[in-house]
C-alpha cells in the first residue's frame, strides 16, 4: 500500500503547531498509533506499518520538533506533556477507540494518556519501556544526542554515525540502514546534512542532570492489555522492570540481539504485534 502524509493542528503554550503524520491502510479498519522515540520520526514504523496495513490503519507521528512537523518556539516545551498535548489533537481527529505502539518516549506518551480518566486506548504496545527508567540508561541518552555532530557531508556519513549510535536497535539490513539514513536526514542551505530534529529537543536535558523515572502510581491506573517488548540486552527497559509488568498482568516478547529499542523491522516483532493487536 502506498502511504498518506497528513497533519494534524494543535495547540501549545498560546500557539497553534503543525504536526505530520504518516497514514497507512483502510480507514474504516481499527486504528493503530505508532509514536518514535526521543530522537526518531514516524518513518521509524513504516516496515511494521506496511506489514499490518492489510488488517489496521496505522497511522504515524512526528512529534513535535521532529521529521516533517513543526518546531516549537521554546525549547524547554520539549517534555512529554506537550507532546500528549499534541497526540490528544490527533486523537480527537481519529474520533474513535485506538490501540497503540509506542518506542522508548513513545511509550511514555501512550502510558500518560492510558492512565487519564476517558482514554480512547484499549490495547498497548510498549517497545523497551516501563514505568521505571534508570538513571544511568537516561545519562547515556544524554551523552549521545550532546556529542551528536551538528552535520554531515553526505548520507553515507549520516549512515555511519546512526550505525554507531543506534547499533542496539538490533539486527537491521544495509537496506533497513539506509533507509533509516535517508529518513533521519535534513538538507541544509549549505548543501550538508543535518538529523532531521530540532537541536533544541535537547535542552530540557542539558540544564538538568538525569534523573530516573519511576511512574508506578501511574502504571497501577492503566487497565488495558499490554505487550512488552524488551531488547535482551537493554540498559532502559530492566529485567526486573518487565518481571514486575508481568506480575500485573502485560505479555512480554524479548528480542535476541537487540538492546535499546529493537527496531521492529524483523518478522519476529511484527507477527508478535500483530496477533496481540488481532486478538
Amino acid at each position: 500500500m502506498v502511504p498518506r502524509t497528513g497533519e494534524v493542528r494543535f495547540l501549545l503554550n498560546g500557539a497553534f503547531y503543525r504536526m505530520a503524520t504518516i497514514e497507512i491502510g483502510d480507514p474504516a479498519a481499527p486504528p493503530v498509533i505508532c509514536v518514535h522515540g526521543l530522537t526518531r520520526n514516524g518513518h521509524d514504523f513504516d516496515a511494521l506499518m506496511q506489514a499490518l496495513s492489510d488488517r489496521f490503519l496505522m497511522i504515524a507521528p512526528d512529534l513535535p520538533g521532529r521529521g516533517r512537523s513543526e518546531w516549537l518556539a521554546d525549547g524547554d516545551l520539549y517534555q512529554p506533556l506537550s507532546y500528549v498535548q499534541a497526540l490528544a489533537h490527533l486523537l480527537a481527529r481519529v474520533g474513535r477507540p485506538v490501540m497503540w505502539v509506542g518506542t522508548s518516549l513513545g511509550g511514555i506518551c501512550g502510558m500518560l494518556i492510558a492512565a487519564a480518566q476517558g482514554q480512547p486506548i484499549t490495547k498497548m504496545v510498549l517497545n523497551d519501556i516501563g514505568p521505571y527508567v534508570p538513571e544511568a540508561a537516561l545519562a547515556r541518552i544524554r551523552d549521545y544526542m550532546l556529542a551528536a555532530p551538528a552535520s554531515f557531508a553526505d548520507l553515507h556519513e549520516l549512515e555511519l554515525h546512526l550505525r554507531t549510535i543506534y547499533a542496539s536497535f538490533g539486527r537491521l539490513t544495509d537496506a533497513d540502514w539506509a533507509h533509516m539514513a535517508r529518513s533521519s536526514a535534513r538538507l541544509l542551505p549549505d548543501g550538508r546534512i543535518a538529523l532531521h530534529y530540532d537541536p533544541k529537543i535537547a535542552d530540557p536535558i542539558r540544564r538538568e542532570p538525569p534523573k530516573e523515572i519511576d511512574m508506578w502510581a501511574l502504571w497501577e491506573r492503566i487497565k488495558v492489555p499490554v505487550l512488552a517488548i524488551r531488547g535482551e540486552a537493554s540498559d532502559l527497559l530492566l529485567p526486573e522492570t518487565l518481571q514486575r509488568m508481568l506480575a500485573g498482568g502485560a505479555k512480554s516478547l524479548v528480542i535476541a540481539g537487540a538492546g535499546h529499542a529493537p527496531a521492529l523491522a524483523d518478522r519476529q516483532s511484527q507477527e508478535a504485534i500483530a496477533d496481540f493487536l488481532s486478538r
